[in-house]
């Protein structure tokens, strides 16, 4: 209904709207990693501005993206999430590996070894603005820009300096402070959370340093983020609908539970600029620790793993004509990355799992890994009207595999267990994989404040490095191809003195899906299909109202045909070929609407709906969570030049819902309660 409501709407207005004035030029760097006009991209891209982040004054980024249309991220417990961006939301090893994650233009991951919570290791509380771009990425991009790209742009230097406090319900609390000079500025924020849910909760430390350096037509921006996480970590409770109990919904079920996060990055981005062209050189570092107790494992396995990293970003921007430009570019880099699991005491269950399952060491392994990607972008203006822009990568990745314990199905020791145990090790060993990835796109202008276009592209990520080397059961090698996904979009957008509006429909197709069948083998023979429509639109009603919408229509299916086996609702055993079901944890519609009052340029006031849609939990399509709809309402008050104060009540009509729902192979529904009603309250001081 809001999809409908909210495109109606957007062709109406667009359709009856006289002579009205252009917007505010935007300027976003997630297509071309240098700063390029909205209106000018071809393709997908979203923005959430320092304005709405601001307001919104997330405690987690789901918060936050929750305002752009295709992007689903269903929140975990303290800063875990799982993302979805056109498409399901992404589980298992590689789950992650289907979108590319950056922060300033920089993988926050190396290729091959994304997690699939990165977005906590970049500073979004801080961030100056977050960018959004909407399916399958450009030849910028590279392996995991498949479904999308997300882009966390750290704040510019200012010479303003802003101090915040921020309290709410379950001991939460948030000291934030950003000040500068003219070279140097700093962006940090200190949060404690007591957690909702018996047992939870977690302490956060972010901090960004930026530094600017300019010498003749030589200019050099640095950058630094560090960040720290300890949570305390609530898992699943367990049982049909338990999401409503008023008895469980605080219960954690996993107390012993936790994560442990460390991370670093540093980069400069040297450039120099001449008349026709620009050279940029991005060399950066990168730094990452985690561990944590795997709760939703049988045994409770620690996993510890870590990741060293260097690489650089070579971009070469020529003007050939003033019709056409070119872009040439090579990007690099090495990764030093490790995994260790481990079991401290017996697992409890069944008989099998105690059998199969055994304490002590499961995995120790390291990987080198070196990736190297030339690739050309062209943009031509043809006229006035029409441009056209096209572009073609060629990725190389290759992993240096070595196994720290005995190879093959057995404890650490060497023994067997009763049954066969659960976790292999494969022998130490090389993979590559070489991948091409290429965009076509054009744009015609309808007006000077309307346009369409059509954008063809085919993206790529190669197995991430758990897929190939943490295997289960009898598989003691992989024969994993990259998964490639092909897609086509067309959309029409405008943007003038009232109205905001983008409408895109999408189609795309993914081959050699990466996936775990039911003999427990990594294997690389899936086919899934994704279409949908989606809309954003901002319409200025009158001076002091306007409304928001973000929207969302898509179904995500299995093409293939897989007989996966399962339990039917009388409890019977059965295979179910799979072929042309909803894809699990894929609702056909979401979004959310917000409609703001502002009586005057210091108050501003939004209650938000958000609608989540109906969803199947399992492969079969035999179990299905309901969906949810929940409200937010926020203030801001600009008392003075100095003193800000606002607050947030979050799930306003305290409704019972689920942030995520699952359904374990051992046939029974489990969930991530949604945080009851709860506030938070600011100030931000500025001088």
């Amino acid at each position: 209904m809001i999809k409908k409501i909210g495109l109606s709407l957007a062709i109406t207005t667009a359709l009856f709207t006289g002579a009205v004035t252009a917007g505010v030029e935007e300027i976003v760097t997630v297509a071309t990693r240098t700063e390029a006009n909205l209106a000018e991209v071809i393709g997908s891209v979203s923005v959430v501005d320092t304005e709405a982040l601001k307001l919104v004054s997330h405690a987690h980024v789901q918060q936050a993206l929750s305002r752009v249309a295709g992007v689903n991220l269903h929140r975990g417990n303290g800063q875990e999430y799982l993302p979805a961006v056109r498409s399901p939301v992404l589980t298992g090893a590689g789950g992650c590996g289907g979108f590319l994650m950056q922060e300033d233009g920089i993988p926050i991951r190396a290729a091959g070894f994304c997690n699939i919570n990165e977005l906590f290791e970049a500073n979004t509380e801080m961030a100056q603005r977050i960018e959004v771009l909407r399916g399958t990425g450009t030849v910028l991009h590279g392996s995991n820009a498949m479904h999308g790209v997300i882009n966390i742009v750290t704040p510019e230097i200012s010479q303003e300096s802003n101090l915040g406090l921020e309290v709410g319900a379950n001991d939460y609390g948030r000291l934030t402070f950003k000040s500068g000079t003219e070279t140097l500025g700093i962006a940090a924020n200190l949060t404690h959370d007591g957690g909702y849910r018996d047992d939870s909760g977690f302490d956060q430390q972010k901090v960004s340093l930026r530094h600017a350096y300019k010498n003749g037509d030589v200019k050099i921006d640095s950058g630094i983020t560090l960040t720290n996480l300890n949570q305390e970590t609530a898992g699943f409770i367990e049982g049909l609908d338990s999401y409503k109990d008023d008895a469980q919904v605080e219960l954690n079920l996993n107390p012993e539970a936790y994560r442990d996060v460390r991370s670093a990055r540093v980069w400069s981005r040297i450039s120099k600029a001449e008349q026709n062209y620009k050279l940029i050189v991005t060399p950066y570092l990168r730094y990452s620790k985690m561990d944590f107790l795997q709760h939703f494992l049988p045994g409770d396995p620690l996993e510890e793993n870590g990741q060293k990293s260097l690489g650089v970003q070579v971009g070469y921007y020529r003007a050939l004509s003033d019709t056409l430009n070119v872009i040439a570019g090579f990007d690099a880099e090495i990764t030093d990355a490790y995994l260790k699991q481990s079991q401290d005491s017996p697992t409890i269950g069944s008989f099998f799992l105690r059998s199969t399952i055994p304490m002590g060491q499961h995995y120790d392994y390291q990987v080198d890994a070196t990736m190297a990607a030339p690739y050309m972008h062209l943009d031509w203006s043809v006229n006035d009207q029409l441009s056209v822009s096209g572009g073609l990568r060629f990725e190389s990745m290759r992993y240096d595999y070595s196994n720290n314990m005995l190879a093959g199905r057995t404890k650490a020791d060497g023994s067997l267990c009763q049954f066969g145990c659960r976790y292999s090790r494969p022998e130490s060993g090389k993979d590559n994989f070489n991948n091409w990835s290429s965009n076509l796109g054009a744009q015609f202008k309808l007006s000077d404040t309307h346009s369409t276009f059509v954008r063809l592209a085919r993206g790529f990520r190669a197995p991430q490095a758990t897929e190939l080397y943490r295997l289960q059961r009898a598989q003691q090698i992989t024969d994993l191809d990259s998964e490639s996904v092909d897609s086509v979009e067309l959309g029409i957008a405008g943007d003038t003195e009232s109205l905001s509006y983008k409408v895109a429909v999408y189609h795309m197709e993914k081959d050699n899906v990466i996936f775990r069948d039911s003999s427990f083998f990594n294997v690389s023979d899936g086919k899934t299909e994704h279409q949908g429509i989606e809309l954003e639109l901002d319409y200025e009603i009158n001076s002091q109202w306007s409304v928001g919408i973000s929207a969302t229509q898509a179904r995500h299916t299995y093409l293939s045909d897989t007989l996966v086996g399962a339990v039917d609702s009388l409890g019977n055993g059965v295979e179910v070929n799979i072929n042309n079901n909803d894809i699990d944890t894929a609702p056909r519609n979401f979004g959310s609407a917000r409609l703001v009052w502002t009586p005057d340029s210091t108050k501003t006031v939004e209650l938000e709906w958000q609608s989540m849609g109906s969803y199947q939990l399992n492969p079969e399509n035999f179990n299905q969570y309901e969906g949810h709809d929940i409200a937010h309402l926020r203030a801001g008050w600009e008392v003075s030049e100095s003193i800000r104060v606002y607050a947030n009540i979050s799930n306003l009509t305290d409704e019972q819902y689920a942030e995520r729902a699952d359904f374990t192979t051992f046939s029974q529904e489990r969930y991530f309660p949604g945080t009851p009603r709860s506030m938070q309250v600011g100030v931000e001081l500025a001088w």
